[in-house]
Formats: structure tokens, C-alpha cells, sequence
């Protein structure tokens, strides 16, 4: 063959793959026999491999790539993934109706509901640009992801070119990655019979994998794909069904039980259905998710906070299972909190095997009046975190006797004291090996530093053998390479690695690296809020209680444990070390002006052409400050479609109101 009927017959073995593809990982409907694609795609192989000039991201033959993704990049979403409120009963099904209404009073026009089972597994981001696969992301914090495109490409029902591109240049779906239920428990019978850990369950699994740095692994294991959401300017379409059935018809694996129900009564009994028959589904799921089905009310209702008014969770009740305690276990964290957790006899429950619980802590032991030896009734909370729900005193042995709580540190052998205020119980160490252990592991994990291989069993090693003694130790680490080389099972390699991760760190983002130092109650989402409302750790460290609280979302809780943590003269001398060693205290912004420079404005409403975090980027960028409630303090309120009682509050303090196109003016004009 010329190059002409080459490149001919590339793309016409594509179109046949892809079809192929289509119909056996998306329809269940194959057409040839696993030999006869086999044979095509080893044809098409052979001709890209000699040809490569023809070689296109969108090939069949390029689903599982050779190349190792060293750095997942973060990806900021256009348009945030937003996480779902949940309802757990049918009364909070009604009162979420009520809520629709009350926004849509003005409206005769009916409320329709499409509801779809909620796949437990982990959401995706796809964004394709005239009809080809660009990038895929993980959801993130729901504001930046990361980017997992070579691996989302290994998975057979994720579409790398679309079957009617025509429609539309650049548009994204959304959707969920699983895998089925006999997959797992197949992979898990396989890597047990090879003496091999096991895994947790089939979201950890699929949450794992598309993180793995090499996609011929992810490409070996059986992920699959439900998508769920279509994206567009360019779209036409008046309904979520209308862009359901889109999705489908471009290509797209949609769950076929969505439902169009005309009331939130049909909307219950959906729910009902699938809560008694989720067990007969081949894949996991957790609860229904409930939309308005008109797009033009969705925008209408608009978001609150990280949720839509528009959709929702409805949450099945938790699976449980009988077992016994062999074993209460006290472990400590790295605040001192001591916690019990039970020890169990292995039981399967909700698509894994449990072998502990939580008991959270000696007051529900009491209450619950739990003891070692005890027959218990364990659910998974949320089908996450496995507890015991309550004691069939009826199977309890006659010698059974009360649990009492430790008084000395099951580690340290340090007195434990109790705070009037709450539930838990202290080591009073604050040099206990457990808790020195526990903020190495929180500081070094993948949502804090992602220090990649500094894991539990490391960093127990290299506390009992006294090479880390604090989180600043993590950082003279590289001091020390000749004596760690020579520690058995370790060697030069894995220690090189080691610190090249360390010194990797130092390039995360000041949210990251301020959720990192284990301040109390100061979680991911609170430190990326006041990250981005302080600009830098200075001023963060100044701020009184009242100035912290004006950071959006941020309450009492947090302020108090920041001041009493910057108080600290040692967590203030870390912070020092850390600025020293390169580690990032303040906010890098990109194209940031001064044309905000001193003036603060409190968001509310809907906004046409922002999400309510966008806008708040836009603000900061620009110099400007974002404040959670309307006070004297506020210079202009920016102002939506329903926006509520703030708005009414700028009113009455007389404020300056301004709407979207105003703002955007004075980003334009001032100087």
C-alpha cells in the first residue's frame, strides 16, 4: 500500500473500533467475536507503529499509553462540580420540594423531576473539542481537579471521538468511574490467592487506580463509566432528559434506570424500588439523585453555598451485618484524642470485608454499654466508615464484664485528661510517639504535601529510630541520606526518591500547605477559604477572631483554634522553619491587579455569567476583599437574580448595590 491507502486504511480500521467499542462497552450489544477486534486492532497497531505520522490521539490503539504520568496537573473547572446536599428521609424530600416552590412561587409552569441512581464511585470531568477527548479531571474540591486524561483513556466507555461530532465544537460530561461488583470481588479472590493485599471496597478502588502513575495498570483493571451531565454554551436543549438522551446518542454510557417523574411523590417511590432492589444491580450504589428536569428553573433556583438548589441526594439507610468484638483497641491521633475501636471477626459487609469499627469514644461505649466479647450490629456510616449501630445483649456472656477507660496513654503511658467541653479523652504528652507519628502521616498525606512514599510504615520507622521527631525533621531528612541508605529494606534508591518527593512538596499551594500543619477543625476547604481571603500566613497570623470569621463559611470553632494555635510559640517557630525551607505561605495569583485594591464586597444572588467561588476568584485577583455578611464594613454588595436577605440588610445600611455588568465595568475602568 501507497501512504495515501495507508493513512486510508487507519482511519477506516478507527471508525470500525470505535464502533466496535460502542457497541460491546456501551450498549452490550457486541457484533463480533473478541478474536475478529483483536485482529483489527493488531492490523491498525502494525500500520500506526510503521506509520506514526498517522498516529492521532483519538486511536483505538493508543487507549493504554506507555508514557508514565509523573504529575497529575491540576485543572480548574470551568463550571465547579458541585457536591449534592443529601436527604435521608422522605420528610426531607417534601421539604426540599418546598424549597423549590417557595423559589419558584411566581412560576404556574409544573416541576418536573428526573431522578437517576447515584453510583458510588468517583466523578470525572471530560472535556472534548470538535468531537475529540481533550482532557479528563478528577472532581477535586470541587474547584480544581486533576488531570487524569491518559488513564481516563484506558477505560473502554469513555469515547475518544464521539459518534456525531457535528453538534457541538467544545462542550464537557460529567459523569461517574466504577467498577462492578464481581469484578472486585474477582480481583480481590486473585490478589488473596497471590498473598497480596487486599482492597477496601470499589470506590477506594476506583478512586485508587486512576490515580496510578502507569496507564497500562489502570488499562489491566475493569473501570467502567455512567455519564450524567452535558456542558455547553452551545446547547439548545430545555431539560436534563433532553441532555441525557444527548449523551446517549453522541456516544455516551448513560445509566438506562433514570426516571421522568411528574411529582416528588413518584420521585419516593423510585427511591423505594431501588433501595429494596439496589443488591440485584451488578454495581454499587448509594442513594438516588433527584434534578429538576427544566434547566431553565435550575438556573432560576440557582446554588447555595457548594450545593444546587435544583438537585439533590436521597441517602439509603446504611447495610448492616452481625458480628463479634474480639478486641477494644485504644488509639491515639495526632491531637491526643484517644479513640476506641473494635476489633472484629472478619464479616463482609457493603462491598468489602470489616475487620474494625470506630466506637468514637468512652461515652457512646457507655451509653451503648459495649463490651469486649459482645455480638454487635456494624453498618457502614455514609457505606463508608464501618460502626457498630448497637449490642444483642440477648448472645452476651455471663463473665462479660463493663469496659472501662484508660487512664494512662495506651503509647506513652501518659496521664489522659478529659476536656469539660467534650466527649474525648487526651494523652497529655504533646512528645507522644503516636501523635508525633500521626501529623507526620497527616502533613505528608496526598490532600496535604503529597509526600509520596512517607507512609504509615516509614514513618514509623524513622520516629522509633529517632530520625523524625517533628514535622520540621521531614525537611532535614536530606541531611541525614548516608544513615538512611543503610537502613535494611530501604537503600538508595527508595531514599533518593524519598527526598526528591520531600523537595517536591515545596511547590504546593498555600492552602494546601496550611491545611497541612493539623490546626484544629481547620479542614482542606476551610484552609483553601482562608488562604485565599488572607493572601499570606502573616496576615492570617495578625487577624483577630472577628476579622478570621469574615472569611466566608469560616465560625467561632475555627477562629478559636487558630488564635489559640498561633499563640503557640513552637507552632510559630514551624512556620518559620517551613518559610525558610521554601514551603509556600502566601497565594500566588496569576494576571492579579490592584484595581480592587481596599474595597470589600459581599456576593449574593445568581449571577449570569460567574459561579459564586468564580467571582470570588475575580474579586481577590483583582485586590479586592470578600466578606461573608453585609456589616458597615462592606463597601458594595454585588447583587443576582434571588438574591435574599443581604441584600435587603445593604438596603437598610444604605451600601452601594451593584449588579454583574457593573461590577465588570470597574474592573474595565479603574485604575
Amino acid at each position: 500500500m501507497n501512504k495515501e491507502q495507508i493513512k486510508k486504511r487507519i482511519s477506516e480500521l478507527k471508525d470500525m473500533l470505535d464502533e466496535h467499542n460502542y457497541k460491546y462497552y456501551v450498549l452490550s450489544q457486541p457484533e463480533i467475536s473478541d478474536q475478529d477486534f483483536d485482529n483489527l486492532m493488531t492490523e491498525l497497531k502494525t500500520l500506526e507503529d510503521e506509520n506514526p505520522e498517522f498516529i492521532t490521539s483519538d486511536s483505538p490503539a493508543r487507549r493504554v499509553g506507555s508514557d508514565l504520568t509523573k504529575d497529575f496537573k491540576s485543572v480548574t473547572h470551568s463550571v465547579p462540580m458541585l457536591s449534592l446536599s443529601n436527604t435521608y428521609n422522605y420528610e426531607e424530600l417534601l421539604e426540599f420540594e418546598k424549597r423549590i416552590k417557595n423559589v419558584l412561587s411566581d412560576e404556574e409552569v409544573k416541576v418536573e423531576y428526573v431522578a437517576e441512581l447515584k453510583i458510588d464511585g468517583l466523578s470525572v470531568s471530560l472535556k472534548y473539542s470538535n468531537g475529540i477527548l481533550e482532557t479528563a479531571a478528577t472532581r477535586g474540591d470541587g474547584t480544581i481537579g486533576e488531570e487524569i486524561t491518559n488513564n481516563a483513556k484506558t477505560i473502554k466507555s469513555i469515547p475518544l471521538k464521539l459518534k456525531q461530532k457535528q453538534f457541538f465544537e467544545e462542550f464537557e460530561a460529567r459523569g461517574e468511574i466504577f467498577i462492578d461488583v464481581e469484578s472486585f470481588r474477582n480481583l480481590n479472590k486473585e490478589r488473596e490467592e497471590n498473598g497480596e493485599k487486599t482492597f477496601a471496597n470499589p470506590r477506594n478502588f476506583a478512586a485508587g487506580t486512576v490515580k496510578l502513575q502507569d496507564p497500562r495498570i489502570v488499562a489491566s483493571r475493569p473501570l467502567d463509566a455512567f455519564f450524567y451531565s452535558f456542558l455547553t454554551k452551545e446547547n439548545k436543549n430545555e431539560t436534563h432528559l433532553d441532555n441525557l438522551i444527548l449523551l446517549k446518542k453522541i456516544g455516551f454510557k448513560v445509566n438506562p434506570n433514570f426516571k421522568l417523574c411528574g411529582s416528588i411523590e413518584e420521585v419516593m417511590d423510585y427511591c423505594k424500588y431501588w433501595e429494596n432492589e439496589r443488591d440485584g444491580l451488578p454495581y454499587e450504589i448509594d442513594g438516588v439523585v433527584i434534578k429538576v428536569n427544566s434547566l431553565w428553573q435550575q438556573k432560576k433556583l440557582g446554588e447555595i453555598a457548594k450545593s444546587p438548589r435544583w438537585a439533590t441526594a436521597f441517602k439509603f439507610k446504611a447495610k448492616r451485618v452481625e458480628t463479634k468484638i474480639n478486641k477494644i483497641i485504644w488509639q491515639v491521633g495526632r491531637t491526643g484524642a484517644v479513640t476506641p475501636v473494635a476489633d472484629l471477626e472478619p464479616v463482609f459487609l457493603a462491598g468489602s470485608t470489616i475487620s474494625r469499627a470506630t466506637l468514637h469514644n468512652y461515652d457512646e461505649i457507655v451509653r451503648k454499654d459495649i463490651r469486649e466479647g459482645d455480638t454487635v450490629v456494624i453498618e457502614k456510616g455514609g457505606d463508608v466508615i464501618p460502626k457498630v449501630v448497637e449490642v444483642d445483649k440477648t448472645k452476651r456472656e455471663i463473665l462479660s464484664k463493663e469496659t472501662v477507660a484508660p487512664v494512662n496513654c495506651p503509647v506513652c503511658s501518659s496521664l489522659l485528661i478529659k476536656l469539660e467541653s467534650e466527649a474525648a479523652i487526651y494523652c497529655s504528652n504533646e512528645n507522644c510517639p503516636a501523635r508525633i507519628k500521626g501529623k507526620i502521616l497527616h502533613f505528608a498525606s496526598r490532600g496535604a504535601m503529597e509526600i509520596e512514599g512517607l507512609g504509615e510504615s516509614l514513618v514509623d520507622l524513622f520516629v522509633e529510630k529517632g530520625f523524625i521527631e517533628s514535622i520540621s525533621d521531614i525537611y532535614l531528612l536530606k541531611n541525614k541520606k548516608q544513615e538512611l541508605v543503610k537502613i535494611e529494606r530501604l537503600g538508595e534508591k527508595s531514599i533518593s526518591n524519598l527526598l526528591e518527593a520531600i523537595e517536591k512538596s515545596k511547590t504546593r499551594p498555600f492552602g494546601k500547605v496550611l491545611y497541612s500543619l493539623g490546626i484544629r477543625f481547620v479542614g482542606s476547604g476551610a484552609a483553601h477559604k482562608l488562604a485565599n481571603h488572607f493572601k499570606n500566613i502573616t496576615n492570617l497570623i495578625k487577624a483577630s477572631k472577628d476579622e478570621i470569621e469574615e472569611t466566608d463559611e469560616i465560625g467561632p470553632s475555627i477562629s478559636e483554634s487558630l488564635i489559640k494555635y498561633f499563640s503557640d510559640k513552637r507552632n510559630i517557630d514551624l512556620i518559620e522553619f517551613l518559610q525558610c525551607e521554601g514551603l509556600k505561605f502566601e497565594v500566588e495569583t496569576e494576571n492579579a491587579s490592584n484595581k480592587l485594591n481596599g474595597l470589600s464586597f459581599v456576593v449574593t444572588g445568581t449571577l449570569k455569567d460567574f459561579s459564586r467561588e468564580g467571582i470570588k476568584d475575580v474579586i481577590i485577583k483583582n485586590g479586592g476583599k470578600v466578606l461573608s455578611a453585609v456589616s458597615s464594613k462592606t463597601e458594595f454588595v454585588l447583587a443576582g437574580e434571588n438574591a435574599g436577605s443581604k441584600l435587603k440588610n445593604a438596603e437598610k445600611l444604605g451600601i452601594k448595590i451593584i449588579n454583574e455588568d457593573e461590577f465588570l465595568k470597574m474592573i474595565e475602568e479603574r485604575e
